[in-house]
């Protein structure tokens, strides 16, 4: 979607179950969220030509039980960075005509199944190969998890700009109150700064409070073509723009640039393909599996200077009523884990007005934006 100005397609379904230790299997919480999302849509399982999974065991199976006999399918590797990719792969079979509706499924029991996302057990196929590096480069180091990759770039953020403790502290305050104001959050209740402060270290910089938690959950989105989507039951979210760029070759996690280059090449090409300015976003739907990287998104993606985001989120500015709402179900840190999924679905609910005392006022624009190996930004609006 890199050159045509074109919307193609729009999101007209969208579906979630409970996020939390659930119990239950990756495919059964897909299933739910997948019969949720057809019925938001008012659309029939027969109607669906494309199916999309994401860490789904068997797309087969989940066909199958639904009656989707699709002509377009895909199934995605299991990490996180994926998201954006998908849902840049299922536009683009769209576009292309492969197929008019494609179901995108996502399912996680990482809690039910014990991930732990280090130490041998990260629950994706970088598992046992340290993260992404060959493990006899980076397991002596205690480089055994993707913390410690996140850690070792907020030091280097740290030494270089200044970045205090009670700057990146706002992050996770600020979603945890987001979460505070939606039913659904994992962890709404209160936290403070000095909480913050307080709290141990899991791997030093990073406090608890800086990591996502492991859970259980589903999310599923619809996806038909813009000329469908006019007859939608629901307001359709177009689609405008999607972008990814790999970063994969030396470190999964650049101490050096932050993702910066990349999360500005993508910034600037969904914007662009759009057709809008930096200025119309109404909202920012960070991938916050851990909080420096919400910093390191904002500066890369030009909304501030380089090294200067921890001064920038102060204010309330990333808060409700700030200048740029970030991640306001709460996100990754205190909504729940699903890899990107549940920060998608609150990019729709927000632009359909459904999110109650946490609406953004008259959302038109929302972006997502992932900053990981593979750097990813989706734009999604109201207005084709």
């Amino acid at each position: 979607m890199a050159t045509n100005r074109e919307c193609p397609a729009a999101v007209v379904g969208v579906g979630s179950t409970a996020f939390g230790a659930l119990g239950r299997s990756a495919d059964d919480l897909a299933a739910e969220a997948l019969q949720a999302a057809l019925a938001d849509a008012g659309v029939p399982a027969g109607a669906v030509d494309g199916l999309l999974t994401h860490r789904v065991d068997s797309y087969q199976r989940l066909a199958a039980e639904h009656g989707i006999d699709p002509r377009w399918t895909a199934q995605m590797p299991p990490e996180g960075r994926m998201t954006g990719p998908a849902i840049q792969l299922a536009a683009t079979a769209i576009r292309a005509g492969l197929c008019h509706t494609v179901a995108l499924v996502h399912g996680n029991d990482g809690h039910t199944r014990g991930a732990t996302y280090g130490s041998g057990n990260s629950g994706s196929t970088s598992a046992g190969e340290g993260y992404g590096i060959t493990a006899q480069l980076t397991t002596p180091y205690g480089m055994t998890s993707p913390g410690a990759f996140s850690a070792l770039m907020l030091q280097r953020h740290r030494h270089l700009y200044g970045t205090t403790e009670e700057q990146l502290a706002v992050v996770a305050t600020t979603f945890r109150a987001h979460a505070a104001l939606n039913p659904g959050a994992m962890h709404p209740d209160p936290l403070t700064v000095p909480d913050y402060l307080a709290s141990r270290y899991v791997v030093e910089p990073l406090h608890v409070f800086d990591y996502c938690r492991i859970n259980d959950g589903g999310v599923a989105l619809v996806l038909t073509a813009a000329d469908r989507a006019r007859d939608a039951r629901r307001v359709p979210v177009h689609v405008l723009a999607a972008a990814q760029r790999a970063r994969l070759v030396g470190s999964d996690f650049p101490p050096e640039d932050f993702w910066r280059d990349a999360l500005r090449e993508v910034g600037d090409e969904v914007l662009g393909v759009a057709g809008r300015d930096r200025a119309d976003v109404d909202a920012l739907m960070a991938y916050d599996n851990f909080s420096p990287n919400v910093l390191f998104t904002l500066e890369g993606l030009g909304w501030c200077q380089p090294g200067e985001a921890g001064d920038w989120i102060g204010d309330g500015r990333i808060g409700l009523g700030g200048e740029l709402p970030c991640n306001t179900s709460g996100g990754h840190l205190s909504e729940g884990y699903l890899q990107g999924w549940g920060l998608v679905a609150e990019a729709v609910r927000q632009l359909r007005g459904e999110c109650g005392p946490r609406q953004v006022p008259d959302a038109r624009l929302v972006q997502y934006a992932c900053a990981a190996p593979i750097v990813s930004s989706v734009l999604f609006g109201t207005e084709a």
